[in-house]
């Protein structure tokens, strides 16, 4: 039994995601390769190779793999099926874009976003927003598979792995990269933070958005948001955390003048610490709170960055 990683990266370096679901492979059990495919991907593949627990890096470097279009990927993925029992891929918009095209060509049931491996052909993964556990069993000959990377802690380096290259397969030719807008920030990238400051509706404007700034520069902190301050054109898109948003765990998450709708919960209920500032006593977010004040949020930020400073 030997299970498959399908690496996320961007040729010059690995993806937060690929250790996180390297540790869900060994879960799986038997041998675990990951696969990098992309162009001039040597660093992203070395640093694959130094996850512990990783036997063996396949590289598969062509031109048209090198800006990861799915369909490309995926049939890179499909040329070395046989030889694996599962295959897995983050459940990132990289890897929600290529697992299910390896699932349909290879004519099985993707077992999509675990947070736990029971054993090897049966997980746990949420459903209901995350309000309630399935235990998922397959059948399938091949687990076609994508990880809540937040349900695993990421695989340590300390591994040298063979590295081989193979075959790249030749170009689908039915999709084409145009371009890429990368947003740019200072701050810590959401889903990889420590430590997230995350505002929401109650924070009234764009302008009053500002306000929190301090508080996530004092902590190194990256800046999220709920889904109602994304739509009400507080925040840029990228922020939102939330069952359509990001999945989140950091150390610490502070919501500030977020109600806490199921849909923000499921993203962000897993965090270590949760610190709540809301007006509202009986917001729901309280009830996952670790810490909760209530009280006008524009009193009590300014004074828990002056307590901070």
């Amino acid at each position: 039994m030997t299970t498959l990683v399908i690496a996320e990266h961007d040729n010059a370096s690995l993806k937060g995601s690929t250790a996180n679901t390297v540790t869900a492979a060994i879960a799986c059990g038997g041998d675990v390769h990951v696969l990098v495919a992309g162009h001039g991907c040597g660093a992203a593949a070395a640093a694959a190779a130094q996850l512990s627990g990783v036997a063996k890096v396949l590289v598969a470097d062509a031109v048209y793999l090198g800006d990861g279009l799915a369909e490309n990927v995926a049939a890179q993925v499909l040329a070395i099926a046989s030889g694996y029992s599962h295959i897995l891929a983050p459940a990132t918009a990289y890897g929600k874009n290529i697992a299910p095209r390896v699932a349909a060509l290879l004519d099985v049931a993707q077992v999509s976003e675990i947070t736990k491996v029971i054993s090897a052909d049966t997980f746990e993964r949420p459903i209901y927003a995350g309000n309630a556990i399935a235990t998922v069993q397959s059948v399938d000959a091949v687990k076609v598979i994508t990880v809540r990377t937040t349900g695993f802690d990421a695989a340590p380096v300390g591994g040298s792995a063979a590295q081989e290259t193979i075959t790249a397969v030749a170009d689908a030719g039915i999709s084409q990269f145009i371009s890429r807008e990368v947003a740019k920030s200072d701050r810590p990238e959401l889903t990889a933070a420590k430590i997230i400051v995350s505002g929401g509706r109650g924070l009234g404007s764009a302008e009053n958005f500002k306000i929190l700034d301090p508080l996530a520069d004092k902590l190194g902190a990256a800046l999220g948001a709920s889904r109602a301050a994304v739509d009400a054109g507080y925040v840029p898109n990228d922020w939102q955390v939330g069952q359509t948003g990001k999945i989140v765990a950091p150390s610490l998450y502070i919501a500030v003048g977020i109600s806490g709708a199921i849909q923000h919960l499921a993203g962000m209920k897993d965090s270590k610490v949760i610190v709540a500032i809301n007006k509202d006593p009986e917001a729901p977010i309280f009830s996952v709170a670790d810490y909760g004040i209530v009280g006008d949020l524009f009193d009590i930020v300014p004074q828990l960055v002056a307590e901070l400073g």
